[in-house]
């Protein structure tokens, strides 16, 4: 029973990626407890006169891999405003792709293949539920497996990697993803950024969540006595 509850709990949370809070794709305003919400314990960061932002995502949740590109251009376009941070969230158990993402960062390939893994599982239908269905993934992908072996397999690495994972999602109160957090403090979503009820198709969603997250980081910058700075444009 229990594990049924929370695969109906985990299939809900997904579906709510479908639904907006709202119609419009321009949240000029975001407002705290509409398009985001503030903490009531602020989380510390640690980078500097930068802004952090986290992503927490899941590579088995479409909703992140539909937010992939769209967050991988935003974060270039904001450059050195930001520090950008990724955790792989431990819901539906499936630790091995939490121990497959921090095994990539930890070898410093997270931005080369982010893209791939997300390919494996929602267009090659590899679930990556299994070390075997990851070490398939990594005899196709070009990655060098012995040392990406040593670091997936070292069980004092990828445990405290899991439970840092788990100690900050927790910390931020996620219970669905794609969320992104700003400067350890706010908290919006895809499905968070669009204020009036009703639905918006997830190109909507996902456009009005970056408009938010530009706002948040300027509100960051502006709270740190920062200087607001005007985030970079395609030439």
């Amino acid at each position: 029973m229990r594990l049924f509850s929370h695969i109906v709990r985990s299939v809900m949370l997904l579906g709510l990626g479908l639904i907006a809070t709202g119609a419009g794709a321009s949240p000029a305003a975001p407002q705290n407890g509409t398009e985001y919400r503030v903490l009531s314990r602020p989380q510390g960061t640690d980078s500097g006169k930068k802004i952090e932002v986290i992503e927490f995502f899941g590579y088995f949740c479409p909703h992140c891999n539909a937010l992939e590109p769209h967050i991988e251009a935003w974060v270039k376009k904001q450059g050195d405003n930001i520090v950008f941070k990724r955790i792989h969230v431990d819901f539906h158990d499936l630790v091995t792709q939490q121990k497959l993402f921090f095994t990539l960062e930890a070898m410093g390939k997270v931005d080369e293949y982010q893209p791939k893994v997300f390919a494996a599982f929602h267009v090659d239908h590899n679930s990556l539920r299994t070390d075997d269905d990851v070490m398939r993934f990594v005899a196709k992908s070009g990655l060098d497996k012995q040392k990406f072996s040593e670091i997936y397999n070292s069980v004092f690495f990828t445990q405290s990697k899991l439970t840092r994972a788990k100690q900050l999602a927790d910390a931020y109160q996620i219970d669905g993803v794609p969320t992104i957090a700003v400067d350890g403090r706010f908290v919006t979503s895809p499905a968070q950024a669009i204020s009036t009820v009703g639905r918006a198709s997830e190109d909507a969603q996902n456009t009005a969540v970056l408009q938010v997250l530009d706002f948040l980081v300027a509100k960051a910058q502006k709270d740190k006595g920062l200087t607001p700075t005007e985030p970079a444009k395609k030439k």
